[in-house]
C-alpha cells in the first residue's frame, strides 16, 4: 500500500522566471533526504505529490515537516472523478477525525477540471450532505470548523483533511552556501535555522580551547549541528582549536577588550575557512546589545576583519522569541546543558561596550595574532554530519 502526500509551496510560486530552478532544488533536497527509500515526486497543475510506501509514511512526514521551501503538506486520498468515488474517500478521510472527537466541519472544494459536471459549490454541498448522513453527530460550521475536508478535482480527485504546517521559506541551497559561527548557546543554532529557511546551505565552524573547554562542550555543539541537519540536510562541522589565540589575547590585551578581540580573531579565521571552502557569507547569532560584544560599535569593529557579508538574522529579535524558536526546532534543551564554550570561560567581568574603532583596530593589530590563527586553521578538524531521522 502506498501513502500519498500533497505538498503545498508558498514563496516559490512568486519566483516566476526562475521558479523551475527553485522547484528542482526542492525536489532534489527531498529526494536526498529520502535517499534509499523508494518514492516518487510528481507535479501536476501547480500541485506537488509525494508517493511512498505506507511503511515509510512516518519518515515522509518527518521530512515534509522539516524541509525549507514547503509551506504545508497533507496526507491525501485519491479517487476516480465521479461523485460516488469522491464521497467514499471523503467518508474514509473523516472517520478518524470523528473518532478523535471532531464535532464540526466544512467542505472546501476546488474544480481545476472544468469538465467535471459539478462546480465547486455543488461538490461541497454534495459531499457535505453525505458526511452529515454518515455522521449525524457532526454539524456544519463554515466560519470556525474543527475539521476542514478539502476536495480537489484534477486529473483525479484528491481528498484530504486539514494539513500540517511546513518550515516555509526557500529550498536549502537555492541562496548559496554560508559558514555558521556555531557556539554552544541558544542563539547560533536558531540563526542557522533561520538562514537555512531562506535557502542558504550551511557549513559550521566552532572554536574550542581545550583543555579549558571540555569534550562534553564539543559534543554539545556536535549535537546542535545534528539538530540543524534535520532542517539543512547534511552539514559539515569544522572545529578549530583556539587555545593559543585566546592565551595570547589574555596575556597581552586589556581585560575589558578580551572578548571583543576574540570575536575579531574568530572573524579572521571564519573568513579564511569560508574562502577555502568557497562559501559566500558568514552567519552569526548576534543580537543587537544582547551582550557587550554585540553593541553596534563593537559589531562594527569585529566585522571590519572580514570582507564577507555577515548575516545576523537575530539582530533585532527579542530573546524570548529566539527561545521559542529554539524549542520549536529542538535545540533549546541541548543549548542549556552546563558545558561552557571558550567565549564564556575567557570573558571579562566588565567588558568594553563601545569600541573606539580606530584605537581598537590599532591595538588588536599590534597583538600579531594572524600567525597563531593560521596555525590553528592548519589543524582544523572537519566532521560531516548527515541528515538523520533522529539526531
Amino acid at each position: 500500500m502506498e501513502a500519498l502526500y500533497l505538498i503545498k509551496l508558498g514563496e516559490i510560486h512568486l519566483k516566476e522566471g526562475n521558479r523551475k530552478d527553485f522547484i528542482a532544488t526542492l525536489k532534489f533536497d527531498i529526494k536526498k533526504r529520502l535517499s534509499g527509500i523508494p518514492n516518487s515526486i510528481t507535479t501536476r497543475d501547480g500541485r506537488y505529490y509525494l508517493t511512498i510506501d505506507e511503511a515509510q509514511a512516518h519518515n515522509a512526514e518527518y521530512i515534509l515537516s522539516r524541509t525549507p521551501g514547503i509551506n504545508g503538506w497533507a496526507r491525501a486520498l485519491k479517487a476516480e472523478k465521479n461523485i460516488e468515488a469522491i464521497a467514499a474517500i471523503a467518508l474514509l478521510a473523516m472517520r478518524p477525525k470523528v473518532a478523535a472527537g471532531a464535532a464540526s466541519f466544512k467542505v472546501e472544494s476546488r474544480r481545476a477540471d472544468k469538465g467535471f459536471p459539478l462546480d465547486s459549490y455543488a461538490i461541497s454541498r454534495e459531499i457535505g450532505g453525505r458526511i452529515l448522513q454518515a455522521f449525524p453527530q457532526l454539524r456544519v460550521d463554515v466560519h470556525n470548523p474543527q475539521t476542514v475536508l478539502n476536495v480537489e478535482v484534477r486529473e483525479k480527485a484528491y481528498v484530504y483533511t486539514d494539513g500540517e504546517k511546513g518550515v516555509r521559506g526557500l529550498p536549502v541551497g537555492s541562496a548559496g552556501k554560508g559558514l555558521l559561527l556555531l557556539s554552544g548557546g541558544i542563539d547560533s543554532p536558531v540563526a542557522g535555522f533561520m538562514m537555512a529557511s531562506r535557502g542558504l546551505a550551511l557549513e559550521a565552524i566552532h572554536y574550542t580551547s581545550y583543555p579549558y573547554t571540555s569534550k562534553e562542550a564539543w559534543q554539545k555543539v556536535r549535537d546542535l549541528a545534528g539538530v540543524l541537519s534535520r532542517y539543512t540536510g547534511t552539514i559539515t562541522l569544522h572545529t578549530v582549536s583556539f587555545t593559543e589565540v585566546q592565551l595570547a589575547i589574555k596575556k597581552d590585551a586589556p581585560a575589558d577588550c578580551a572578548t571583543l578581540y576574540l570575536r575579531a580573531a574568530m572573524m579572521i579565521a571564519a573568513q579564511a575557512l569560508a574562502e577555502k571552502r568557497r562559501l559566500s557569507c558568514l552567519v552569526s547569532g548576534e543580537s543587537l546589545s544582547q551582550v557587550a560584544s554585540q553593541t553596534a560599535e563593537n559589531m562594527r569593529f569585529t566585522q571590519s576583519y572580514t570582507n564577507f557579508p555577515v548575516l545576523r538574522p537575530l539582530v533585532g529579535t527579542d530573546k524570548e522569541d529566539t527561545v521559542l524558536t529554539a524549542r520549536m526546532i529542538g535545540s533549546y534543551e541541548i543549548s542549556i546543558l552546563p558545558f561552557e564554550d571558550c567565549c564564556v570561560l575567557f570573558s571579562a567581568k566588565h567588558p568594553i561596550l563601545k569600541a573606539d574603532f580606530e584605537k581598537e583596530r590599532r591595538a588588536f593589530d599590534s597583538l600579531g595574532l594572524v600567525p597563531l590563527i593560521n596555525t590553528a586553521l592548519e589543524s582544523v578538524e572537519s566532521l560531516e554530519i548527515p541528515f538523520r531521522f533522529n539526531c
